[in-house]
């Protein structure tokens, strides 16, 4: 009996059991050369008394070595220790879908069909190899926390299947996703992990197998003579299609390989998803509600709460704007703001669960002037600056007009003759005077007592 502590092969120590199933228990375990952890599968000793079994359990593990898929666990090792057959592999940190399922009841469509494309592209990958899976369940699927999967188990369940289904759950779980031919004692093919795999798919979207019965045999029997029960009236008719076309009685009618059903899951993943964006479908959860068939909520829009009666409004105003609405910019204190026209309510599209985007505005709204966001100030040094550079300005072009004035006006003038200068010449004019045409002043020459000398109005002294 295997137990905590115990050494495989003088190099695997067995830490804890984490799984156990009809045919051995899977350990966590520590490779003790290498110094990483390891998962350990030992097979029940009667297993091994059926003639060819290790030998050909060897080899089907050698294939599966071989195969290079991140959805496929990898294996390291195989061996025989005190009569214990065991098989080394990857340690996958996540949790098997058996125990999603057990606890969240069942999955959306999108992540129904995205965890079914994975674990379709990890059985291609082995088909390609010529390895048949033969025990597609829940159990074999494990996800880790960032949603990818990896199948594990390949070739367990090969040998005896059918002969142990009387044996009360042995294989309860075999029984519940085995397929018809699998079930009427005929052999394993990739068509038989495709009809395992549309079982596993819609016990994820109705929350129970499509098939129950008092003991593994009778569920093994109605996967050959009985029609599952409908899917849920929640689940779109696309991805009903694609489940019944894997379960199909007859595998020529299911899917070609496990690469078509992968192609086809991953588009539908992909236009759920989108749909579910853009409002038309209720958001990706663990446990998605069941709405009413044909009856779509439509969210109505959130109305603002009604604030006091304010003197400068004559309307009441809501506490807030709504979400989404930009305040206008606050206008000048001689100018009153200018109320803005309603804007039309809009109206949010038929959908399930919460609405998406900024809330409606409602209907003659306008935001109040306590609401409107006041002008920004403009800089003291700016505005200091801006009167230095008009001054200059102004000064520069009061120079260059009166240089123009006076150049205009000089230019008519007899020569020696300047506007507005006190110089003039000595040369009288005809009628005696001295001044020229259009002086304030005339220039007259007085005697001065005491001597000889004269002086002139200007104060200038003559002889």
């Amino acid at each position: 009996m295997l137990s905590p502590g115990v050494q495989l092969g003088n190099r695997y120590r067995l830490d804890e059991r984490i799984a156990s199933g009809g045919m051995g228990d899977v350990w966590r375990g520590t490779d003790q050369v290498l110094g990483r952890t390891v998962a350990v599968k030992s097979l029940l000793p009667a297993l091994l008394d059926e003639p060819g079994f290790a030998e050909r359990f060897r080899g089907e593990a050698r294939t599966m070595a071989t195969i290079n898929h991140p959805g496929v666990v990898d294996v390291y090792d195989f061996g025989n220790d005190q009569h214990i057959a065991f098989l080394v592999m990857e340690y996958v940190e996540g949790d098997p879908l058996s125990a999603t399922l057990s606890r969240v009841g069942r999955l959306t469509p999108a992540r129904t069909m995205a965890l079914v494309a994975q674990a379709a592209d990890a059985l291609h990958a082995a088909h390609l190899k010529g390895i048949v899976h033969r025990d597609v369940k829940p159990g074999n699927l494990l996800v880790r926390p960032n949603g990818t999967l990896v199948l594990t188990d390949f070739g367990i369940a090969r040998s005896e299947l059918v002969g142990q289904l009387t044996a009360a759950g042995s294989v309860l779980g075999t029984a519940s996703y085995i397929s018809p031919e699998q079930a009427t004692g005929q052999v394993a093919t990739p068509a038989s992990d495709v009809y395992a795999l549309g079982v596993v798919a819609y016990q994820c979207l109705a929350g129970r197998r499509p098939f129950e019965g008092d003991n593994p045999l009778d569920i093994a029997m109605r996967h050959v003579r009985e029609t599952p029960r409908p899917l849920p009236s929640d689940i779109p008719p696309q991805v009903c299609a694609l489940v019944e076309r894997a379960m199909a009685k007859d595998p020529k009618d299911r899917w070609p390989t496990s690469a078509a059903l992968a192609g086809a899951a991953r588009q539908l993943k992909t236009s759920l998803s989108r749909q579910a964006r853009s409002g038309g479908a209720a958001p990706i959860s663990a446990a998605p509600a069941s709405p009413a068939p044909g009856r779509a909520q439509v969210p109505q829009p959130p109305r603002p709460p009604a604030a006091p009666h304010s003197p400068a409004a004559g309307h009441a105003m809501p506490h807030a704007p709504a979400a989404g609405h930009r305040p206008m910019a606050a206008h000048s204190p001689a100018r009153p703001p200018v109320a803005q026209p309603p804007r039309p309510t809009t109206v949010a599209p038929a959908v399930t669960g919460y609405p998406r985007g900024a809330a409606t505005v409602p209907s003659g709204y306008a935001p109040q002037p306590s609401q409107l966001r006041p002008a920004p100030r403009r800089s003291r040094t700016g505005m200091v600056l801006l009167a230095i550079l008009l001054g200059a300005l102004v000064v520069l072009c009061s120079g260059v007009v009166s240089y123009k004035f006076r150049n205009s006006t000089n230019a008519g003038m007899p020569a020696g003759t300047f506007v507005g200068s006190a110089v003039t010449s000595d040369a009288l004019r005809p009628d005696g005077r001295d001044d020229s045409v259009g002086t304030a002043y005339r220039r007259l020459d007085q005697p001065r007592s005491g001597g000889d000398e004269t002086t002139t109005s200007e104060g200038r002294r003559t002889r």
